[in-house]
């Protein structure tokens, strides 16, 4: 399988962290803040500066992972000011894209609005769906961007945001009629805040071609106590399923990259040193 990370989960320093990339094998970078811009804000100097430090240290690139949409409310008009500002950066990383030879560019949805589907007397008294209506055309014309460009437009499921699971994930995708250009990038823990066991449950919804990308990292939600704690590689809700997954994804010859979120430190801001306690776990069960 192949394995990488997200670059500033062991350093801003770009350099660096491709270095102590080298140390442990990974093949792919993820970019998504470097230096002292996200990713997106990279101007044309410091994009050759990039390609020439992956040259160097002979590595891929396997994400733009700016975050595209992040933070915009549902009451925001398709079309309007501050949507044509994210579409505007979303031109942008697929132009980094390009010139750094990733095949994906990461968006987020804005933030999390009560969606309810129902049946049998709640969709009379319960359900709430205009958010959902609401957010398919603020989605869809990055999706005809990402057509036009060639590239993989990746949604990721986060757990304050509209896609928040890989059922929404996937239905969005339907709702699009996207398959093919729009895909799930698929981060099992972000979502333990909604109650969606990875594996199976929500692996099972988009295992038939809907992954295009998958973030690892371990968490323990507490939704009821609005609380949530990342964990050590192995330590939190998803311990029990890593192995069961990497075995499904090689089963299923998944061709994408699994990259590792390193968010993980020991209360004292280090996430390089995060990084390298879990990075062994991450790596027997990933490669």
């Amino acid at each position: 399988m192949k394995t990488g990370v997200i670059t500033d989960g062991i350093s801003r320093d770009f350099e660096h962290a491709l270095t102590v990339m080298n140390e442990y094998g990974l093949e792919y970078a993820e970019l998504q803040y470097v230096w002292d811009k996200e990713v997106g804000f990279l101007d044309s100097s410091q994009v050759e500066r990039v390609k020439e430090l992956l040259k160097r240290y002979e590595k891929k690139v396997s994400n733009i992972c700016h975050h595209i949409f992040a933070g915009m409310r549902m009451d925001e008009k398709p079309g309007g000011e501050l949507h044509q500002t994210h579409l505007d950066r979303l031109k942008r990383c697929m132009e980094i894209a390009h010139e750094v030879d990733s095949p994906c560019v990461r968006i987020l949805s804005p933030k999390k609005e009560q969606i309810l589907f129902g049946a049998n007397g709640a969709e009379k008294w319960n359900v709430a769906k205009g958010a959902w209506d609401a957010l398919l055309p603020i989605i869809q014309p990055a999706v005809v961007m990402a057509k036009v460009e060639n590239l993989k437009l990746v949604v990721e499921t986060g757990n304050g945001t509209m896609i928040n699971s890989s059922w929404t994930g996937r239905k969005l995708i339907d709702d699009l009629d996207a398959k093919g250009t729009l895909w799930v990038l698929w981060d099992p823990a972000n979502n333990c805040w909604c109650h969606e066991k990875a594996f199976p449950d929500g692996y099972e919804e988009i295992r038939d071609g809907y992954i295009g990308h998958i973030h690892i990292k371990d968490v323990k939600a507490d939704t009821p106590k609005a609380f949530l704690e990342v964990r050590k590689m192995g330590e939190g809700e998803l311990g029990d399923q890593f192995a069961p997954m990497a075995d499904a994804l090689q089963e299923d010859q998944y061709e994408g990259v699994v990259s590792f979120e390193s968010v993980y430190h020991q209360g004292n801001g280090n996430f390089e040193e995060g990084f390298r306690i879990n990075i062994d776990y991450f790596m027997k069960m990933f490669n």
